[in-house]
């Protein structure tokens, strides 16, 4: 198969696929050890409030990898032929929703959570684009073939 597929618009490159899984898995696995051990000795140094939003960017970072990975492993479905290219596009497998996360909250957190925080959003945001971008490729619904189809339709019943 080529690099496009005529009814479906353009393929995203396996390669870039796999290194934007590998890159997910790394910064899961990292999210997850600063959030659930060294992450704990940061935590108890904020003022209460600072701890409520490090907890709930501590979710909107697990969030974002979650999204991700999910869609990085539909895109490998897509690719290997589990799941046909038109149905990989279907809302429920394109990349979920994730809130963006609060810039003044963000602000008073230690430097590793705000690493951690604008590198999930800063690959969610590249990963969003690729998700819209296989939107765009897609040609816009022709009301005449609408129309052709429909009358298809119709005069092979009246038959």
């Amino acid at each position: 198969m080529d690099d496009l597929d005529h009814n479906t618009g353009a393929r995203i490159a396996p390669r870039l696929i796999d290194s934007l899984y590998t890159e997910s898995m790394l910064l899961a696995d990292e999210a997850r050890a600063y959030f659930d051990d060294a992450g704990r000795d940061d935590r108890l140094t904020l003022d209460p409030f600072a701890r409520v939003g490090f907890a709930c960017e501590s979710l909107k970072v697990t969030t974002r990898i979650m999204h991700i990975v999910a869609w990085l492993l539909t895109q490998r479905a897509v690719e290997s032929g589990e799941i046909p290219r038109r149905d990989g596009r279907r809302p429920e497998r394109r990349l979920g929703h994730a809130n963006n996360s609060d810039e003044s909250i963000v602000a008073l957190l230690p430097r590793s959570a705000q690493r951690l925080i604008t590198s999930s959003a800063e690959l969610y945001a590249r990963v969003k684009r690729l998700d819209e971008n296989q939107l765009g490729d897609e040609p816009a619904p022709s009301p005449a073939r609408a129309l052709m189809g429909r009358l298809e339709r119709d005069l092979s019943w009246a038959r």
